[in-house]
């Protein structure tokens, strides 16, 4: 194959590639400006769960000039990537899928929308079981004859973290499908690595959250559930694999 050949390649490569982000970035858009009017309701939305412990005196504050439009219109930015991660995705997938093998393919179909499912879950799981507990406990221990008003910012900040933190942990099942199906570790090594994963967990529960035991001990343990689940699928993969081997050796 000519040199100009593989730059003729590389460029339409380069311009499909181009035709990818744009749809993306363009499903954001779109998202965005279809919410962006109900940006406060939003915001209001998300701010439930700390609303619903805190005292009567208590309420939410904006200590910045603009943080009363930044953070609800933040907010809604990252609602609309959230929203829009399935044809993110999916451009992603478009893009890579003629350089796969039928097999590949087969896999990797599967893989993005349990993906998409597992984000929306753990981002789920936050909102409506971590959030209450931990916003509880923060309510609970406050000095007496202190009145709890947190910076709509701040909260913003605080719930974004967690929200990527549990969504990013919940991909843990699709993480290890395709350690196993690369060939870079097997189930059955998996299981054997089962306590330094359990301590894995909780270190990085302990980085990812706010430094309290309540919120990092409520990440660890579905991560150590969603391991546990990530290696019963892909115990059943290598079966599948290993029958199929089985097949075509005794068909030829």
């Amino acid at each position: 194959m000519s040199s100009s050949t593989n730059q003729h390649l590389l460029f339409d490569h380069l311009i499909e590639l181009r035709s990818r982000l744009l749809k993306a970035v363009l499903s954001v858009l779109v998202f965005f400006c279809s919410m962006i009017y109900f940006a406060n309701d939003i915001y209001a939305y998300v701010s439930l769960p700390l609303l619903a412990v805190m005292p009567e005196s208590g309420q939410m504050i904006a200590t910045g000039v603009a943080s009363s439009f930044f953070a609800p219109f933040k907010l809604t930015i990252v609602l609309a990537i959230f929203i829009s991660m399935p044809y993110i995705l999916f451009q992603i997938w478009s893009f890579i899928a003629p350089g796969l093998y039928r097999n590949e393919k087969k896999l990797m179909g599967p893989l993005m929308l349990g993906s998409s499912f597992l984000f929306y879950g753990g981002i789920s799981f936050a909102y409506y079981v971590v959030f209450p507990i931990v916003f509880a406990f923060f309510t609970s221990v406050a000095p007496e004859g202190v009145n709890i008003a947190t910076d709509i910012s701040s909260y913003l900040d605080f719930v974004l973290k967690l929200f990527v933190a549990f969504g990013i942990v919940f991909e843990i099942p699709i993480v290890i499908i395709l350690l196993c199906w690369t060939g870079f570790t097997t189930p059955k090594s998996l299981r054997e690595k089962r306590p330094y994963v359990a301590v894995g967990s909780f270190v990085i529960a302990m980085l990812l959250t706010p430094p309290d035991i309540i919120s990092q001990t409520l990440l660890a343990i579905p991560m150590l559930l969603l391991f546990e689940f990530g290696v019963f699928i892909s115990s059943i993969y290598y079966t599948k694999s290993d029958d199929e081997h089985a097949e075509e050796e005794n068909n030829e």
